[in-house]
């Protein structure tokens, strides 16, 4: 269901970077980040969490929230 949400790096190209985390293997990044629900989005600028969601995000939304965060 998310595979639109990571196809948006061919979009936005080298100006982000997506990460995937399996929140099963890697707990220590869900107790981190304090996520609850699956799937999580955070957007991160400079180490800085700008703008978090939790849910399926259209890659269209998510394009337009990158935007006004770059």
């Amino acid at each position: 269901m998310m595979k639109p949400v990571l196809e948006l790096k061919r979009k936005v190209g080298e100006k982000i970077t997506i990460i995937k985390v399996d929140i099963d293997k890697s707990p220590l990044v869900a107790s981190t980040f304090n996520i609850q629900g699956v799937p999580t989005l955070i957007l991160f600028k400079h180490s800085e969490v700008k703008w978090r969601q939790s849910g399926i995000v259209p890659g269209s939304f998510l394009e337009q929230i990158i935007k006004q965060n770059q």
